[in-house]
């Protein structure tokens, strides 16, 4: 799996926006690269206004990283459905990222600053 999937801190800051507001602004951010897919972007809880997220009723596994939870984001002109996800209980090879949360780029911003 170490040849799979490669979790390390995400260099400099790290933004996620949506409706013209700022969600989640983070240093501590975690890139996660998976195969041949492009790298993916997590951000601890603690900086994610976790107050504008919703878990959703959808679900979904991955063999590599396990069960996943997913968020939708409240906003002024509704509802953002299923715009990220984490691992609540990850498997043990990526335990770094439980406690996180990526988003989906085609719903929201993240870029770095």
């Amino acid at each position: 799996m170490a040849a799979y999937i490669t979790i390390h801190k995400a260099q400099g800051n790290w933004v996620v926006r949506t409706a013209g507001a700022v969600l989640a602004e983070s240093s501590n951010a975690l890139e996660l690269n998976e195969g041949s897919y492009g790298p993916v972007i997590y951000f601890p809880r603690e900086d994610i206004g976790m107050a504008f997220l919703d878990v959703s009723e959808t679900t979904s596994h991955c063999p590599h990283k396990g069960d996943a939870t997913h968020y939708s984001i409240a906003t002024k002109a509704g509802v953002i459905k299923d715009a990220g996800w984490s691992y609540e209980d990850p498997n043990e090879d990526v335990a770094q990222i439980k406690d996180y949360i990526a988003f989906y780029t085609n719903k929201v911003n993240v870029e770095q600053l």
